[in-house]
């Protein structure tokens, strides 16, 4: 997806031109992927621009930093702010928000040593990541030569750029082979996610989505549907998804901040139930997307208001 360039980015403390925001071709994460990452959308509300559940964000952003004890020189506050100032700076309604922390100049060895990350925080605006009309008709995909990463290879609950170099195979297969998205197995041949999203399946009214435990993403926008669907008094069963259900099911979709809730209308060419987006897909983005119009009450303060003038 083509990036939409803004006005400034944050970077390392202060607000850059866009084209000033650069750094050395040593910067050690080009060599070896250490960067760590979140991405968030932020919505047209009637109260302004909104961030979609913007805290929950930040404290994976951390987490992730601790798992590769990359030492990051700002307090979750401080961040939380610079989100807000970056989205008002660069004057946008609705759109994308990218934190990104990343081991620097200084060092070629594997280990990057104890140095502070760099850090950067950039807003644009984003439309559908799948496609124009993905939200309603879905996406074609197929399952991937490529398997997800094992247990104990390298920490899936981290969003890590080296993690994504998986994700980069997945997607590239599915593309060059006419599909929009591929699914990465599991070690064991069960169903694991995206290149960049969770996945439900619908079968006899209850909602599928394969378990934490199985090396996948921690996904917010997963986590987000699993309760919305259980305030609705959908059952949600969180566990290992053989690939038969790929094929068997009456409904399937991703979830992702980028993705959104996108229907998968076929896999490997095989039709998902009527081969459109199902009922109970509708009825989950129907109370996502209300969020965002007002129509779904923001109960738990997902939102957070971006205000202020820049």
């Amino acid at each position: 997806m083509a990036i939409q360039e803004s006005k400034y980015i944050w970077h390392n403390g202060e607000l850059k031109d866009w084209h000033a925001a650069t750094v050395h071709v040593l910067t050690h994460a080009l060599h070896y992927g250490s960067s760590i990452f979140e991405g968030m959308r932020f919505y047209a509300t009637e109260k302004g621009p909104c961030i979609f559940r913007l805290d929950c964000h930040l404290k994976r952003f951390y987490e992730s930093a601790g798992f590769y004890r990359m030492p990051l020189n700002i307090e979750l506050a401080q961040l939380r702010e610079v989100c807000l100032q970056v989205i008002r700076a660069n004057e946008l309604e609705s759109g994308y928000l990218r934190p990104l922390a990343f081991h620097g100049y200084g060092s070629l060895g594997v280990d990057p040593g104890d140095r502070p990350a760099e850090l950067m925080v950039a807003a644009i605006a984003m439309g559908l990541y799948l496609g124009a009309e993905s939200r309603e008709k879905g996406v074609d995909v197929c399952v991937s030569s490529w398997q997800r990463v094992a247990p104990n290879t390298i920490p899936a609950a981290a969003k890590a750029g080296g993690n994504y170099l998986s994700s980069q195979l997945i997607h590239m297969e599915a593309v060059r082979n006419g599909y929009t998205e591929g699914i990465g197995l599991l070690q064991d041949g069960s169903v694991g996610e995206g290149s960049g999203e969770n996945i439900f399946l619908v079968r006899e009214g209850k909602l599928y989505t394969p378990q934490l435990s199985d090396s996948i993403l921690a996904g917010i926008t997963r986590d987000s549907v699993i309760q919305l669907a259980r305030d609705m008094g959908h059952e949600v069963v969180e566990t290992s998804i053989p690939r038969t259900m790929l094929h068997n099911s009456e409904e399937i979709f991703f979830t992702g901040t980028a993705a959104e809730i996108t229907p998968v209308r076929t896999v490997d060419r095989d039709p998902v139930g009527s081969g459109k987006r199902g009922p109970l897909t509708k009825t989950i983005q129907d109370a996502f997307f209300g969020l965002f119009d007002g129509s779904t009450e923001d109960r738990r303060g997902w939102l957070t208001a971006v205000g202020g003038n820049a």
